[in-house]
């Protein structure tokens, strides 16, 4: 291959990269920030007491995970095997913890619409 038809084959300059980059982050943010939206929107109709209990079940959560689990560790000393013990029951609890809460608290957003017609 010569010199010219190397010349010839263009890759993509680093313009063009940072400028697509710069897109792709830009439609990742917006679709997060019309997610927000539409979630805040969807909880202006709910009972103060649906709010109050979302916020009572995270607090409660994170104190029986911060506290109550870290007994474990307390209880068998502090070993190798007392941290893998914690941190499958931690898994465990995150996850049923996350469960009760899509059942309890989920927002349906699938109604809300904000594209152009």
């Amino acid at each position: 291959m010569s010199a010219e038809q190397a010349e010839g084959l263009e890759f993509i300059d680093k313009k063009e990269q940072s400028e697509a980059a710069f897109w792709r982050l830009k439609r990742a943010a917006d679709k997060r920030r019309e997610n927000r939206i539409k979630f805040v929107l969807a909880q202006e109709g709910e009972p103060i007491l649906t709010t109050l209990g979302r916020s009572f079940f995270i607090s409660a959560c994170i104190l029986f995970d911060g506290l109550i689990l870290t007994e474990v560790l307390f209880i068998t000393g502090k070993t190798t095997f007392s941290w893998l013990i914690y941190g499958a029951l931690l898994g465990f609890a995150v996850i049923f913890q996350r469960d009760i809460y899509d059942r309890l608290f989920s927002i349906d957003i699938s109604e809300i619409d904000f594209d152009d017609k």
